[in-house]
């Protein structure tokens, strides 16, 4: 059948535009003495393009094994500095904050300006702040504190950016496979936190080495593509109503996956302490098989997750238009039951908690490379960067941000009430993680809301880009310049539309 999908095509002309030398916005391939790169030549990415995937997938590694490291030596931590459950999940919240007030600043840079450059200085801002972090004494637990804040700075800039990077490299299926390998790589880097932190904290006996060692494996560079793009500000803006749905569904998955993920080592290890199969942890370096099987748990059940996810979304798709919501609903709405029975019963079985915290986790796990794919089909190509930052600010703001914290609060509430009983600090910790599997299930009613409309404004946004292709082709012709870049990605979307269709 004869390809009638519509393609814009420009005529560039030999005379330059001031910002045609600036490498700005979306990821393209470098094209030679200006000629226009076709639609074809996005279906199949170069090696470049997967060498690009594969340092973002590594990055992505470090990133969540750092985030999850202070977790996996929590109880060392809390000894060490002699602070409460509430000053605990401080540490993490504080991360989170500047994480998420950051986000929306550098995915605007990031849909405007070199992304290269500002990934690069990013990382070399949570390279000093990890490292600054693990050399703070006892005496100076706000230095830790504020170093961690820090950090989240860092991290906004990558977490923001890769993915709009991934979107404009791949396109229809090609995307769907890379978005989940870079995905996979969040259970994989928190479950290795947990055990590389642990682990190093009990062979050297003090916690700060787990901060250190780490860094060794973060000299890469980062291989993204050279062009001239020139941004135009056309004011198109990610406000659909299945972003919207969508983005307050990841926020409770961020709530429960935040909270479960800083306290469920410590939790399990009160369990143990509550049952009589070990003592309470008087000094570092405390036990770290709770942080280790969980890890564990969570490197396994985090790919299972993520490749299932990604298989029965490319299976349904084209029968069924909101199959990816559907699927991130059935994930959250029958990984609460799994959650609840296994806290209910980490007092009396610690293999049973295990076995309902690894469904629970597979169950969860199937939405990472979906929620991610969701947001890149509904929102155009040159605002992906902004939208991928509002969605970061929204499910930090209102999950993981204060989850832990507040969780942490209610522990310390409800262990006042026997301050000195070893059983009631586990209870205190065991009621405050119970109002997760709620959360989670509001989170699959907000998918289920996102699949009403993800049909229509996946439509939307693939004739808003056609729109904009063509207003940016006037505007180039009128300027006698061609913005090699930023056809490329809107080809690449109508490339998608055309087999769509």
């Amino acid at each position: 059948m004869e390809d009638t999908s519509p393609i814009v095509t420009i005529q560039p002309s030999e005379d330059k535009h001031p910002c045609s030398s600036q490498k700005y916005g979306s990821v393209s391939h470098e094209t030679a003495e200006g000629d226009i790169p076709s639609a074809d030549a996005g279906i199949k990415s170069s090696k470049r393009a997967y060498v690009a995937v594969a340092v973002l997938c590594y990055v992505n590694l470090l990133n969540y094994m750092d985030r999850y490291t202070i977790a996996g030596v929590l109880p060392s931590i809390q000894n060490y500095f002699r602070i409460t459950d509430s000053t605990s999940g401080l540490l993490q919240t504080v991360f989170i904050c500047s994480f998420m007030l950051l986000a929306p600043a550098f995915g605007y840079l990031g849909d405007r300006y070199n992304r290269k450059v500002i990934m690069v200085a990013g990382m070399i801002a949570w390279i000093v702040t990890t490292l600054g972090s693990s050399f703070i004494t006892e005496e100076y637990f706000w230095v830790l504190v504020l170093m961690r804040a820090l950090v989240g700075t860092g991290e906004a800039s990558y977490c923001t950016i890769a993915p709009t990077i991934i979107g404009d490299l791949f396109i229809g299926s090609q995307r769907s496979i890379m978005i989940s390998f870079f995905y996979i790589f969040i259970p994989v880097g928190s479950g290795l936190g947990y055990i590389l932190g642990s682990k190093i904290a009990s062979v050297t006996g003090d916690w700060h080495w787990a901060l250190r060692v780490r860094l060794f494996s973060l000299e890469v560079r980062i291989y993204v593509c050279h062009d001239s793009v020139c941004m135009f500000g056309d004011g198109v803006f990610p406000s659909s109503r299945s972003f919207v749905w969508s983005s307050l569904g990841v926020t409770a998955m961020a709530f429960v996956t935040g909270a479960l993920a800083f306290w469920t080592p410590t939790f399990l290890s009160r369990a143990r302490v509550k049952q009589g199969i070990m003592p309470p942890c008087v000094k570092e370096p405390c036990d770290p098989s709770d942080s280790l099987i969980f890890g564990v748990i969570t490197v396994v059940t985090g790919i299972m997750g993520v490749f299932v996810g990604t298989a029965i979304s490319r299976k349904l798709r084209d029968r069924l238009p909101s199959a990816d919501p559907i699927i991130c609903a059935v994930g959250m709405l029958s990984s609460s039951p799994c959650l609840f029975l296994a806290i209910v019963l980490a007092g009396t079985s610690i293999p049973v908690t295990y076995t309902f915290i690894g469904i629970g986790e597979v169950l969860l796990s199937l939405n990472w490379a979906i929620i991610a794919d969701i947001l890149l089909y509904v929102v155009i190509p040159t605002r992906r960067a902004t939208a991928e930052a509002l969605q970061i600010m929204v499910c930090h703001l209102l999950g993981d941000a204060g989850s832990p914290y507040l969780l942490g609060i209610i522990s310390d509430v409800v262990s006042k009430l026997q301050a000195t009983s070893l059983e009631w600090r586990f209870h205190s910790l065991e009621y405050s993680i119970l109002i997760c599997p709620f959360i989670g299930v509001l989170g699959g009613l907000f998918f289920l809301f996102t699949a009403l409309y993800i049909k229509e404004d996946r439509r939307a946004a693939e004739v808003l880009a056609i729109g904009t292709a063509g207003r940016a082709g006037r505007r180039s012709e009128s300027l006698g310049q061609f913005d090699a870049g930023g056809l490329d990605s809107v080809q690449l979307s109508l490339v998608e539309m055309s087999q769509a269709e």
